[in-house]
């Protein structure tokens, strides 16, 4: 798809300014298409690139200054909180929620547990990612 914007929408010479991509695997091909026509050298340096879900492939994208971005919501913390609302679903418990208004289906509002998403850059890569535990330093640099 991102082959096909290209050579359509910028085809007369405009530049890319930003992708914002909902997945780390797309923002990966669409930087794979950006450097296909050019981008990422001295003449045409990378557009901003975000991608979501701190995938390994990803993180080192952003450490070698390709991707820009990638939105971390930690997977453990998914696990532990789905796990603790099934097991008080299952006990007749009252599940834990902290939002009871945000997400309207077009039928009713849905009660959630929404937890923290963080945006995680070159900067932050070592305090949000390697220090939490959640990519080791080999895995991360090896």
């Amino acid at each position: 798809r991102m082959d096909n914007l290209l050579s359509s929408t910028y085809a007369s010479g405009e530049t890319v300014d930003a992708v914002l991509s909902p997945y780390d695997g797309l923002s990966r091909g669409i930087i794979s298409s950006l450097k296909g026509v050019g981008y990422y050298t001295d003449a045409l340096p990378g557009p901003v690139v975000t991608g979501q879900d701190a995938e390994l492939e990803s993180v080192k994208s952003i450490l070698a200054g390709e991707q820009t971005s990638t939105v971390f919501k930690d997977t453990r913390e998914l696990a532990a909180q789905t796990a603790k609302m099934v097991d008080q679903l299952l006990k007749g418990e009252t599940v834990d929620v902290n939002d009871t208004e945000t997400y309207e289906n077009g039928v009713k509002t849905v009660p959630s547990y929404l937890l923290v998403p963080m945006a995680v850059t070159a900067a932050n890569v070592q305090s949000a990612l390697i220090d939490t535990g959640y990519w080791t330093e080999e895995d991360v640099n090896g």
